[in-house]
């Protein structure tokens, strides 16, 4: 049996009386797309933040490559090789391409004007910048224009190529398409299949259910904190799997087939009742 990348069961987090994630369980396996999708106000944003070190959980075990591991802050994550692509890209707009792809992580020149006055190693991020884009069949003009002058898909392609620079376990992509027009989206999908075939498993969170079946090897269905089902997309049509995120339509465990939670709500997801 694989081993999962990226494992958790049984995480718990509460706010006082709110509880965010309640028992939810996740699989991501090497190498794969796996799409994580819910209705607003589910507990899917608590999953990652507790997935990525955003925040401790209360309960439960989270296992990275079959070892358990207890993050203790993002930056945590990230050393454990966990990135993440934000809705907002975190990127610095005024800095160009390079820079932003160092951002944090900068490099300095050797000998004393790196160690004493430490001073940048431009060439080298540049460079290095270069090689990571070409890497992804990313093209862009000039690696120094400043990423403001960038249209909002190559933007994104910066953020996701920064990531995948520094990433050694996962990439975690927070709706990397939700801004985007029709062209940018379809090549923001083809990027995070080049990330997928290079062999780094992508954790993409969208409700953009299209794209969820286009790119998407598996579904994680999260609802009312916890995981509902995991399912792949050739076994269901769309308007099922939105069924059984707004609960209508429930995955039968032994079958794999669904079954009618509440009448009403499947035929308004478009489910057809035999």
């Amino acid at each position: 049996m694989t081993t999962p990348v990226l494992q958790a069961r049984g995480l718990v987090k509460r706010y006082g009386h709110v509880t965010a994630i309640d028992g939810a369980d996740f699989d991501l396996l090497p190498g794969e797309v796996l799409a994580v999708i819910g209705d607003n106000g589910a507990g899917k944003s608590s999953l990652i933040k507790a997935l990525t070190g955003a925040v401790a959980p209360d309960e439960g075990e989270i296992r990275l490559n079959g070892e358990p591991v207890r993050f203790g802050g993002p930056q945590d994550a990230r050393a454990h090789g966990i990135e993440t692509v934000y809705q907002d890209l975190a990127v610095a707009a005024s800095m160009d391409i390079a820079a932003n792809m160092f951002l944090g992580r900068e490099l300095r020149r050797p000998g004393l004007l790196g160690s004493v006055f430490r001073a940048l190693d431009r060439k080298r991020m540049r460079e290095e910048a270069a090689a990571h884009m070409a890497d992804l069949k990313i093209g862009l003009r000039s690696l120094t224009q400043a990423v403001e002058t960038l249209s909002g898909g190559q933007r994104q392609a910066v953020a996701v190529a920064r990531a995948v620079a520094w990433a050694r376990s996962v990439v975690v992509m927070d709706e990397p398409t939700a801004a985007l027009g029709v062209k940018e989206s379809g090549q923001v999908l083809d990027l995070i299949r080049r990330v997928r075939d290079k062999g780094l498993p992508v954790v993409l969170i969208s409700h953009n259910m299209p794209h969820v079946f286009e790119i998407a090897d598996r579904i994680h269905v999260h609802r009312l904190g916890k995981r509902a089902a995991l399912i792949k997309p050739g076994d269901y049509s769309m308007s099922e799997v939105v069924a059984i995120m707004t609960g209508a339509l429930a995955v039968d465990g032994d079958t794999g087939g669904t079954v009618v939670a509440d009448a009403d709500a499947a035929r308004a997801a478009g489910v057809r009742m035999s």
